[in-house]
């Protein structure tokens, strides 16, 4: 999971965490709290898309990878029998 996030994803992720927390004791349970918590879970969900988004395109450049190789070996092939420049 630490591949696909980096230094300062961990740390926003860090600081938003310890913020929620020390709202939590400053402002106690009540409708701040509320608030807090849904700008934490913002926090996250980004997080969680940024992860998702990494491995999506590393499976991505792998797909363009195999066909690219793919492709090359086409056109290798065609080369030695003569049909392209």
């Amino acid at each position: 999971m630490t591949a696909h996030l980096d230094a300062a994803t961990l740390g926003t992720l860090l600081i938003t965490l310890v913020l929620f927390g020390i709202a939590l004791f400053v402002k106690g349970f009540g409708h701040d709290l509320l608030l807090e918590a849904a700008v934490f879970l913002v926090s996250i969900k980004l997080v969680q898309m940024t992860y998702k988004l990494g491995v999506q395109t590393e499976s991505l450049v792998s797909r363009l990878d195999a066909l690219k190789s793919g492709v090359d070996r086409i056109e290798d092939t065609l080369r030695r029998r003569g049909s392209i420049g």
